[in-house]
């Protein structure tokens, strides 16, 4: 999705620079999946991240209580 969305956000710009006519407003929309496969992809490793802590945590033993 992220690479869809950059390589419209690509297309998109490219007219600017050589002076062509603009493209169609839908290359606007699309280039939105670039910020949308951002997210997608920032939840997947905050998630992946929590998990790991969780497997981590029930991985090691309790610690002792300190006795002062």
């Amino acid at each position: 999705m992220f690479l869809v969305g950059a390589a419209a956000t690509l297309a998109t710009v490219a007219p600017l620079f050589l002076g062509t006519e603009p493209l169609p407003s839908v290359f606007y929309w699309v280039c939105m999946l670039m910020g949308l496969g951002f997210l997608i992809a920032a939840a997947g490793v905050i998630r992946s991240a929590t998990a790991q802590r969780r497997r981590a945590a029930a991985a090691s033993p309790p610690s002792a209580p300190s006795a002062t």
